[in-house]
């Protein structure tokens, strides 16, 4: 592989990583422009609706007539169809430059080699598959949710160094520590969607916002079959949108979304949530939600804390047996993250 390739992709990669929880459904596309062993325009999608990453590229480019006969490094298959905004391709072969380098082809039916096809057939050469793996890493739940027509699901759950979730009484905040609190809301910065049991909803009555992060609020999922949120929870009262899963009724109630599910499963409720635009989930509990995803094989990615608190006896937490698992030291807290390839 061409080392000058894998030096602009990687670019191009930091740049699309700058996305992250702002383009979804979307993918994270970063663009870089060379001329001559010099970078002269970069961009990236910052924003779900607005600009791609090539069309923020070209417009950083102080003098436009250099594009003609540059090498564009793309993370990803420049567009080909009208969504939102006009086809990227377009703009690019309207440059003149001389390649385009690719790292993954785009899944989307409406492109998938049409992009690359048209480059082509306008004398633009194209190199395709620089960094594959890194690629479809970066874009993991774009990759799923095209393929498989379903959310990417993060498990995550803090518990004791004995082994439990919670106190007997159901009392479970913070047992793990400030820094691993803080990046738990930068993950939710990161994910579509976040959903708790009505049970987790009540005890620990959350937000279930991002505070101790800067960054957009995940809409917020609530299992709930038989109606027993009352209204003064906090996912009830305080912006963004709820979505209250339930048996009997479908209402919306200022920024509150109740919906009726026949039959009633977590299958189900994903599917609806799929076909919403959640792209991705994350489920925080409580301990008999995240087991039904387990049990279910309703998983993508796990993320446990294990702190040195001991309860002695409480509710035990979620049984996962994992392999491959990656873990991280959090300022004394132990962080175990692991995959799983589900399709449900």
């Amino acid at each position: 592989m061409n080392n000058k390739h894998k030096k602009y992709i990687n670019r191009a990669f930091y740049l699309a990583q700058k996305g992250m929880g702002s383009v979804a459904p979307n993918p994270m596309v970063g663009c870089v422009i060379v001329k001559n062993e010099n970078i002269i325009g970069e961009g990236y999608h910052k924003k779900f609706g607005k600009n791609h990453a090539e069309i923020n590229a070209i417009k950083s480019v102080k003098n436009k007539k250099t594009i003609e006969g540059s090498s564009i490094y793309i993370t990803l298959e420049p567009c080909s169809h009208h969504g939102k905004t006009p086809p990227c391709v377009d703009e690019i072969i309207n440059y003149k430059p001389k390649e385009v380098i690719i790292s993954n082809k785009d899944p989307n039916q409406k492109i998938n080699g049409k992009g690359i096809k048209k480059l082509k057939k306008n004398n633009i050469n194209v190199i395709e598959g620089i960094h594959d793996a890194i690629g479809k890493e970066l874009n993991k739940r774009f990759f799923l949710n095209q393929k498989h027509k379903i959310p990417y699901v993060v498990l995550k759950w803090a518990e004791t160094k004995d082994s439990f979730i919670a106190k007997t009484n159901g009392e479970s905040k913070w047992i793990s520590n400030d820094i691993s609190r803080t990046l738990v809301h930068k993950w939710r910065s990161e994910e579509s969607g976040i959903l708790i049991g009505v049970q987790t909803a009540i005890k620990d009555n959350p937000k279930l916002t991002v505070r101790k992060w800067k960054g957009k609020n995940p809409i917020r999922i609530i299992i709930d079959p038989n109606n027993k949120l009352q209204n003064t929870a906090k996912v009830l009262k305080e912006k963004p949108v709820t979505l209250i899963y339930n048996t009997t009724t479908t209402k919306k109630k200022e920024s509150n979304f109740f919906i009726k599910i026949n039959p009633f499963s977590i299958h189900n409720i994903i599917q609806d949530i799929y076909k919403k635009g959640i792209s991705s989930i994350m489920v925080e509990g409580g301990t008999k939600t995240i087991n039904y995803f387990i049990d279910s094989n309703l998983w993508h990615e796990a993320r446990i804390f294990v702190s040195n608190k001991k309860f002695g006896k409480g509710i035990i937490a979620p049984n996962l047996n994992f392999e491959n698992v990656n873990k991280e030291d959090i300022n004394g807290d132990e962080l175990y993250i692991t995959n799983n390839n589900a399709k449900f």
